[in-house]
């Protein structure tokens, strides 16, 4: 028989770095699950993510027990490392901060495309792209479909 959920915890962890300290601890504590036990799991499977900043999605069940699915990285965090810089700009409608070409824009679609909601490609590119733009940064050359 399944078992009954009675919840969900969304967290953002850094991969391989889980501890019980804050967010993670507090987090879990509240909903009465084994804070060890998910930073252990956590830990060891994403061993090969060290660094990246990982959502994860708890599923909590009834009798305390727990599973996660682990995300793809927020794609503001991967439009900063394409773009080498540290923070978006603070006014992204006036002043550019840096940029990214489409081949990057790409590659990220690409790494984002199972959590986005899209079916083809360019339509993540767009999704990526605006992502970018809103944070204050250029998309540089000439978009794919516009050949």
């Amino acid at each position: 028989m399944a078992k009954e959920i009675t919840g969900y915890l969304k967290l953002q962890v850094k991969g391989g770095a889980a501890n019980p300290s804050p967010p993670v601890g507090p987090a879990l504590g509240s909903k009465g699950l084994n804070i060890m036990e998910f930073c252990k799991q956590f830990n060891a499977r994403t061993q090969d993510k060290q660094g990246q900043v990982l959502p994860v999605l708890v599923t909590i069940f009834s009798d305390k027990s727990f599973e996660f699915v682990i995300k793809t990285p927020p794609a503001p965090v991967l439009i900063l490392e394409a773009a080498k810089i540290k923070k978006g700009s603070a006014e992204p409608n006036r002043s550019k901060v840096g940029s990214i070409n489409w081949d990057q824009v790409k590659e990220i679609a690409e790494t984002k495309m199972p959590d986005l909601n899209a079916f083809k490609i360019e339509s993540a590119m767009k999704q990526v792209a605006g992502t970018a733009r809103s944070m204050g940064i250029k998309v540089t050359g000439k978009a794919p479909w516009n050949n």
